[in-house]
């Protein structure tokens, strides 16, 4: 029974290969879970973009907020920025977090496509970014008034992901905080 055993090892392996790399395919690539969801949000002291002084995380306190994470070399940045601006001017806090970027670059983006952050945060070395987990831009996280991250949005936020995913929990959280 060895010798036959042995005829059929290689085709077991395949297909537990074949299986395994099935499952892999059905498997949400936007869905990446995040173990800062009910944190704090980490602590950091980075310059403004734009401006004087450095900011920290004490800044995003006090309101429920939309943490967008952004760069000029990111296509899908581009994308998402015309609804960032929409939802700035229905009166969302929304900040921003420059990833990785080059300031004079950022700063003439914002200038040219419009800046809908109440400020942004110079993460120019990514410390900022690797803290929070980033895998890469856009990302965008729901903050309590607390400060605490309760949801992380991987890729571009748009009309489809704010109405079903984003504004119902930014709702909730504003009621409970008592704020809007």
């Amino acid at each position: 029974m060895g010798p036959r055993l042995k005829l059929f090892l290689p085709l077991i392996l395949f297909a537990m290969l074949a299986i395994t790399l099935f499952r892999g395919l059905s498997l949400d690539p936007s869905e990446m879970p995040s173990a800062l969801i009910d944190r704090p949000f980490p602590a950091f002291n980075l310059p403004r973009l734009g401006g004087p002084g450095l900011l920290s995380q004490a800044d995003l306190e006090g309101q429920v907020s939309l943490l967008n994470v952004w760069a000029t070399w990111c296509v899908a940045c581009r994308v998402e920025h015309p609804y960032l601006k929409q939802l700035a001017q229905r009166g969302i806090p929304l900040f921003g977090i420059n990833y990785k970027d080059n300031d004079v670059a950022a700063q003439r983006w914002l200038d040219e496509l419009g800046d809908p952050y109440r400020f942004n945060i110079a993460d120019r070395e990514g410390t900022l970014g690797l803290d929070l987990g980033v895998y890469g831009a856009p990302e965008t996280y729901l903050v309590d008034a607390k400060g605490v991250i309760r949801y992380r949005h991987v890729g571009v936020v748009d009309e489809g992901v704010w109405k079903t995913i984003l504004e119902p929990l930014y709702q909730s959280l504003t009621v409970e905080s008592g704020a809007q």
